[in-house]
């Protein structure tokens, strides 16, 4: 069950674009037009980083599904619990967008999210694949671009690509790397520093019976209302 948990600074900021993802896909729009009427935020007022993050990751959400789908060893996108699939879209987004954050800060208040909003399982599935995904930045991929070509989209509207995916074609994606040392600046601009929040990202995120998960098309595993924190169980 989801634990009440209150955050402040650029956490409660990625709390809140959380929120506004969440509930732009529960009710089928852009969180544009969610902004633009009603919505519900468990602390408020919106901080503009928040929506920054919401507006950002929103846009770019086709782009971002296809890296989930790409570094998601057993999970399909439309799989995952819709908290855990739009907490990885804010992730990467911040990952790949927002450079004045360290990509293992990104990660490390990811991490927190999950274990605040998500189930038990939630924390290790998203440190493993962002774990992925930030091995590929090392690296000097256009994350985008490459996953884009590997499940055989069109070049992204919204980023250009850069590099193809040849050299990672033979990625062994169920070795979930570590987070990068965090960065000293981007941890004084953070909420305080989390003693847990270099969850074991060794061992696979995927669930014990993933191999043994339903076919793709399939509707996505569900959370019980009681697992849901209030502001999803009322979207």
């Amino acid at each position: 069950m989801a634990r009440h948990t209150r955050f402040g600074g650029r956490t409660l900021a990625r709390s809140q674009a959380l929120q506004l993802l969440f509930q732009a896909e529960a009710t089928g729009r852009m969180v544009v037009d969610v902004l633009a009427g009603e919505y519900a935020l468990s602390d408020g007022p919106l901080e503009s980083f928040g929506e920054q993050l919401a507006v950002g990751a929103d846009s770019m959400r086709e782009d971002l599904d296809a890296v989930m789908e790409m570094t998601s060893a057993n999970w399909g996108v439309s799989r995952m619990n819709a908290v855990d699939r739009n907490l990885l879209r804010l992730s990467i987004y911040e990952m790949l967008m927002v450079d004045d954050v360290d990509v293992a800060v990104t990660i490390d208040e990811c991490v927190e999210l999950a274990k605040a909003y998500g189930t038990d399982e939630s924390s290790r599935f998203v440190n493993g694949l962002l774990g992925r995904v930030a091995t590929l930045m090392d690296e000097g991929a256009d994350v985008v671009a490459v996953a884009r070509e590997k499940l055989g989209l069109e070049p992204s509207l919204v980023r250009g690509a850069s590099q193809g995916f040849e050299s990672y074609e033979g990625a062994d994606w169920d070795a979930a790397p570590a987070a990068s040392p965090e960065g000293e600046a981007d941890l004084a601009q953070d909420a305080p520093a989390h003693e847990e929040a270099q969850a074991d990202a060794a061992a696979s995120e995927e669930p014990a019976d993933a191999e043994a998960e339903a076919p793709e098309e399939e509707p996505e595993a569900a959370y019980a209302d009681d697992d849901l924190p209030a502001w999803a169980r009322e979207a």
